[in-house]
């Protein structure tokens, strides 16, 4: 850590960093942020800094509480859209007690004790997201800024410069990106990460969220990361490509099986599909989420997988014998609305379960016939959430604290809701009734 500090007090003087703003996610994955003077910066590496707890609760904050925001310094980038004369940094933060032991109610913590939970395994955890969004006229309401589709280039694709901009931002902040496109939906674009470790996938989903929406304000137009906002139009989807690694090498590579899959790789595609009710809630945490799953859209409805089709839950992409790294499995059910720590920590356990108790590997369905009773996904919030109120799963991955309060948020916002009359009501029900 002492070599760490010096580190990043170095960079810090020598970009004239006079803020750094302290990164942390709330229950919900919102991102959260406060500022300190760059002269707190070496007091705050070694003992943290102390903040108001409560705003890691979501939306069901109450009373104050106090933690501590201690800053990792492999996360420390400097802002592009702020001023070069007096730099702005980032960090992201860990949330401790003031004993200095982790806080239950930490995102980012969930996920480092499921990868250290793989990690005394020997397994290291790879991701890959492919993050769909759109670029809309402004925040007020939904309106297309373009009518391209899938790959469409100009003069239907009008927001390319904006998604270069946005890429372009992405890695003067350390983040590799694969490639990037306009989506299949009027106004959606997909912008594809590298492989790394699920942490830092984490955190760069968040660091991803807030730079398109800074440049998309630069440009007077707004970045929504809203699953479902138009009716007749896809989703946006967080799919993320996964394997494991052990000693160096993909164990979920094996030249000698079906598909190449080895059977570590079946039994963790297993425990995915056998537990996908119970973490559904998380991955796809909104009630808006829900409004995406339908199979004209390019989304599942089945927890199935597949080699080829897109309506599958996971998706086995085909892999080069002479390229056993390049391996991976591909789980498409989350959306970018998530909360990334606490919905890659579920997805992990879940297949760690499988490989734990080596459960049985269907065949791949076959989506034009008839798919297998009980394998239908949750149409709704309320329906996801009897599944992870019950799930030893989500008991054993988030923790009592999380849950409870993950809990109280959704029955709010589905309180909410029940209330809200709605456009379809009035436009269906006022004229007859």
């Amino acid at each position: 850590m002492n070599q760490d500090k010096e580190y990043i007090l170095k960079i810090a003087r020598d970009k004239n960093v006079r803020f750094v703003r302290l990164w942390f996610s709330d229950i919900l994955g919102n991102l959260k942020s406060f500022a300190i003077n760059i002269d707190e910066l070496e007091d705050a590496l070694t003992e943290g800094v102390r903040f108001d707890g409560s705003t890691l609760s979501g939306v069901t904050r109450t009373e104050e509480h106090e933690l501590l925001a201690v800053p990792d310094p492999e996360t420390f980038q400097i802002l592009p859209w702020r001023p070069k004369e007096d730099s702005v940094a980032r960090m992201f933060c860990d949330i401790y007690k003031t004993d200095m032991t982790p806080y239950e109610g930490d995102s980012r913590f969930v996920l480092k004790r499921a990868l250290k939970k793989a990690a005394d395994k020997g397994y290291i955890f790879y991701t890959g997201p492919e993050i769909e969004f759109f670029f809309l006229k402004n925040s007020t309401k939904p309106e297309f800024i373009d009518r391209g589709g899938y790959f469409d280039l100009t003069p239907l694709d009008t927001a390319s410069d904006y998604r270069r901009q946005t890429v372009l931002t992405l890695q003067q902040m350390g983040i590799d990106i694969i490639s990037s496109h306009h989506e299949g939906a009027y106004s959606q674009h997909e912008i594809d990460l590298r492989h790394t470790d699920a942490l830092a996938t984490a955190d760069n989903i968040l660091t991803f969220r807030i730079v398109a929406k800074e440049i998309a304000q630069m440009n007077n137009i707004f970045a929504s990361f809203m699953p479902k906002p138009f009716s007749d139009q896809n989703g946006s989807g967080l799919h993320i490509h996964m394997s494991l690694f052990k000693n160096d090498k993909n164990i979920f590579f094996d030249k000698n099986k079906d598909y190449l899959l080895s059977d570590t790789a079946k039994h963790f595609i297993s425990g995915v599909l056998k537990h996908t009710n119970e973490f559904f809630a998380v991955t796809n945490q909104w009630i808006n989420s829900y409004k995406r799953f339908h199979a004209e859209f390019e989304a599942p409805t089945f927890a199935s997988w597949g080699t080829g089709s897109n309506a599958m839950l996971v998706r086995v992409p085909e892999c080069r014998h002479d390229k056993p790294n390049s391996m991976r499995i591909e789980i498409r059910n989350p959306d970018p609305s998530c909360n990334p720590y606490l919905a890659l920590a579920v997805i992990l356990n879940a297949g760690l379960k499988g490989i734990e108790n080596n459960y049985e590997f269907e065949k791949p369905s076959d989506m034009s016939s008839k798919p297998r009773e009980g394998q239908k996904l949750p149409e709704t919030l309320s329906e996801a959430l009897v599944y992870f109120l019950n799930s030893e799963l989500i008991d054993e991955t988030l923790g009592s604290y999380i849950k409870e309060i993950f809990i109280e948020n959704k029955r709010i916002e589905i309180d909410a809701f029940n209330r809200h009359v709605s456009d379809f009501e009035i436009s269906n029900y006022f004229h007859i009734l």
